[in-house]
């Protein structure tokens, strides 16, 4: 074979290797643009289940994640088949995701038509609904488990290694920004307590202060009375604190006289 006969050959060879590879950064592109401030949560995972299923031979996609009690809720699909599917899983409590997220291991290549022992009611549904094989990764950071990527694919067919990788790759990216998103919103909540916290404390020094003043008792004894106030009425003691400052609470009924 020539020289020019085998560089032709070999350039046919490599194109479609440096699409995919092409494609591939620009959808890591793609999920690290959608990781801005403020980002739409909803519309990062859908995303990230259309993308799994382009670049992983996969026919659908689906994710779930866990809501503050634990309970996993879907919340992307890439097809309305999937999305029943995914559903199913929820209501009989069992399935890959499932699997995958209370052991924070990966759910690979698994043949329906094996997992009827594995998953009795979920597996007759999911081959109903037309797919043979299952998988699920786990949604992932430092022993941190949120969540579960789960495919599925029509054929007989096996994920590759590296399609699981790639898959686990692009989960890992949307964790990362998802916890970073928790942690902000989190961090966000404790300031805003920690300043309504120190408000309150100021307030409540100022009500002592002018009950004491108005009654003619010491700051602890004033702090002492509003504090019993606001158990005796269900009332927070800043509630009570405000009253006092603002002369709504007179000071007789703090005493009880």
């Amino acid at each position: 074979m020539g020289h020019s006969v085998w560089r032709r050959c070999s350039s046919s060879l490599q194109t479609p290797a440096m699409d995919g590879a092409q494609r591939l950064a620009q959808v890591f592109v793609e999920l690290a643009d959608a990781l801005v401030e403020e980002f739409d949560v909803v519309d990062l995972l859908q995303m990230l289940t259309e993308r799994c299923v382009e670049l992983l031979h996969a026919d659908a996609a689906g994710l779930m994640l866990a809501d503050e009690r634990g309970n996993l809720r879907l919340m992307a699909s890439s097809t309305e088949r999937m999305r029943l599917v995914e559903l199913f899983e929820l209501q009989v409590d069992e399935g890959p995701c499932r699997d995958c997220y209370l052991t924070g291991r990966a759910v690979t290549n698994v043949s329906l038509s094996d997992a009827h022992d594995r998953w009795p009611v979920f597996t007759v549904a999911a081959m109903a609904a037309g797919f043979d094989r299952t998988h699920a990764l786990p949604m992932r950071l430092r022993g941190r488990v949120i969540g579960a990527l789960n495919l599925f694919t029509d054929e007989p067919v096996d994920l590759s290694d590296d399609d699981i990788a790639v898959g686990q790759a692009m989960a890992d990216v949307a964790t990362i920004g998802l916890l970073n998103e928790r942690n902000l919103r989190e961090q966000t909540v404790l300031s805003e307590q920690l300043q309504t916290a120190l408000h309150s404390r100021v307030l409540i020094e100022q009500a002592k202060g002018v009950l004491a003043a108005r009654a003619g008792v010491g700051v602890d004894a004033a702090f002492t009375r509003m504090r019993d106030h606001a158990r005796h009425t269900g009332l927070t003691l800043t509630a009570v604190a405000t009253a006092v400052v603002d002369g709504s609470l007179e000071a007789g009924v703090l005493l009880g006289t």
